[in-house]
């Protein structure tokens, strides 16, 4: 697959020191595994669809879970926002809204009075 991502040393440099110190036995390639995690994440994929380039969707997923808890990602967002030297925008969008294709008939159906300006039934 010639679409696959890896950070570079030099990103991977920037956001090693937020990462936690592993104990005991040794992680696997942290470079490999986080550019699996932004990939993955990037792509909206199912962590299952993982390409095996970035090895077993396991331990993709549960990194991502154990650093999310850990507040690790949150710590490398805010360490690269405040080395940016640009003070203009950033947005960092995590939204993804699904509705059931019978939602948008509900304030027909009278199932939201209150919306529609109808009085409130007591």
């Amino acid at each position: 697959m010639s679409d696959l991502f890896y950070l570079t040393p030099e990103q991977f440099d920037r956001i090693k020191r937020y990462l936690p110190y592993p104990h005991g036995t040794p992680r696997v390639d942290d470079v490999r595994v986080i550019s699996g995690i932004i990939f993955v994440l990037k792509r909206g994929l199912q962590w299952r669809d993982a390409p095996k380039e970035y090895g077993p969707h396991k331990t993709l997923y549960t990194r991502f879970i154990r650093w999310s808890r850990k507040g690790v990602f949150n710590k490398i967002f805010a360490a690269l926002v405040e080395e940016s030297s640009n003070t203009g925008r950033l947005m960092i969008d995590a939204t993804h809204l699904k509705a059931h294709r019978t939602a948008a008939s509900l304030l027909k159906k009278g199932f939201f009075p209150a919306l529609l300006g109808a009085p409130k039934a007591a």
